[in-house]
């Protein structure tokens, strides 16, 4: 049972047309067997060639949209479903295409076609292979218990790194000391978490899938900022479940506390629009504007052009995150915010600042995938340690990637939080954004950013 992907599906549809339309032209104008420049009703033979892919993507669309598979058990998929179009093709033929129609020209372009997709999809399971491995999309994972179900569920991740899941170790339901060897209790996991770099809890025990147990477990988790998934096992279904099941292929997982970007095709559209936005303001705006402020605060102060701090990203991994210098080169920079008047702010800093352009490089950020156009802002590691001790579930802020603009900014609650309230207010405006995310919404923000004056309201 898969969660709803409408549009991821209909965006495979697109990539699959995509491919056959290719395949039929390169057919066409260089098949090594035939000749078909003098072929009658080339785009007839085009036009049949989608509506046969249609009706058979219609007919066998199953596939795992997690790339969690195996590459063979893909392949079989290919196979099942180029049988179909195959008969679909023929078939359709007779009625569609005039008498005498050319059998080669199809078999040909849908055998190339084929092959095409084996070998693409080839090349994107190798590059999903060597990200996992390398630590680029790995989830670090902690599951709950140390049943017999549990050790299995342990191996199966172990022995299947395309998942996406990186076993950090289990954690005890039991407050005494386990006779397994365990990271850790339940009660202990906020120490855990952090020690091990732990982003989700796995939980397969169907005494924690109660209402009461389940925001018992969900407090603790949001306070440490992991996620958790539901191991559903065969025999704990229920209907109510069926809109949030995300299927991984060896098991199937229940989100209990899903936010509208846990969503694949949401995630998948939020990410294009950040690339072809960053893409397009760092060809256009910053290419241009790059070589001037950099002359200008060379000329203005000495130091680097561009100042890297580490912040906390997604699933509370860090990152180095880019701006503009406008500051002296000074020892405080990673421990203590820019203050009204702050001496250490230059000329040039302080027009860069009040400006917004300082944050122009984050755009690289967001194109290298650390960052988002919108979404909560990051904050530096000594904040977060700070505030999460501070404000309950601060940390929850961290189950999307950072944004350069968000909803608190545009509402005010930019630039120093000298007070406590300061930050509390960032922290309700992100959590409400986590919460009810569209993308028209972010739309919004980045017009409000541009022309609101609320985005300048309390700038510090």
């Amino acid at each position: 049972m898969e969660s709803d992907n409408s549009w991821l599906k209909f965006f495979f549809l697109l990539f699959d047309l995509l491919l056959l339309n290719m395949s039929a032209y390169l057919v066409f104008y260089n098949s090594p067997m035939y000749n078909y420049e003098d072929l009658t009703g080339r785009n007839m033979y085009i036009l049949h060639a989608n509506i046969s892919e249609l009706l058979a993507y219609i007919l066998y669309s199953k596939r795992n949209y997690f790339f969690t598979d195996k590459y063979t058990d893909r392949v079989k998929a290919f196979s099942v479903r180029f049988l179909i179009l195959i008969i679909i093709q023929f078939v359709l033929a007779e009625f569609f295409l005039r008498k005498g129609y050319h059998k080669g020209f199809l078999l040909e372009y849908t055998v190339f076609f084929f092959v095409v997709k084996v070998f693409v999809f080839y090349f994107i399971y190798k590059a999903h292979q060597y990200r996992y491995e390398n630590g680029y999309a790995n989830q670090r994972v902690a599951i709950l218990g140390e049943e017999n179900a549990n050790l299995v569920l342990g191996k199966l991740l172990g022995n299947n790194p395309s998942l996406g899941f990186r076993l950090a170790g289990y954690i005890s339901d039991h407050d005494s000391v386990s006779e397994y060897a365990t990271l850790g209790t339940l009660s202990e996991l906020p120490t855990v978490s952090e020690q091990y770099k732990i982003n989700m809890l796995f939980v397969t025990d169907p005494r924690y899938f109660t209402k009461d147990k389940t925001k018992e477990l969900l407090a603790l988790c949001n306070e440490t900022g992991i996620r958790v998934r539901y191991i559903l096992m065969e025999g704990y279904w229920n209907k109510s479940f069926q809109r949030k099941v995300q299927s991984a292929s060896y098991f199937e997982m229940f989100n209990p506390n899903k936010i509208p970007l846990d969503d694949l095709t949401q995630r998948f559209s939020k990410r294009l629009f950040d690339i072809l936005f960053s893409a397009g303001v760092i060809l256009f705006v910053f290419s241009w504007l790059f070589p001037i402020v950099g002359l200008l605060i060379k000329l203005n102060s000495k130091g680097p052009v561009f100042f890297k701090q580490q912040r906390t990203g997604i699933n509370n991994k860090t990152f180095n995150c880019f701006k503009f210098r406008t500051m002296t080169v000074n020892s405080e920079s990673d421990s203590k915010q820019a203050q009204v008047n702050d001496a250490r702010i230059t000329t040039i800093g302080n027009f860069l600042r009040r400006t917004n352009i300082d944050e122009l490089p984050q755009f690289i950020n967001v194109l290298l995938g650390n960052m988002s156009v919108v979404g909560p802002r990051p904050h530096m590691l000594k904040h977060t340690e700070q505030y999460s001790a501070l404000i309950q579930h601060y940390k929850v802020r961290h189950f999307v990637k950072p944004g350069i603009t968000g909803w608190a900014q545009v509402n005010g609650y930019r630039g120093l939080t000298d007070k406590l309230w300061k930050m509390e207010k960032r922290v309700e405006y992100d959590m409400e954004y986590l919460e009810n995310w569209n993308f028209l919404w972010d739309i919004k923000i980045i017009f409000m950013t541009l022309f609101g004056s609320e985005a300048y309201k309390n700038a510090g």
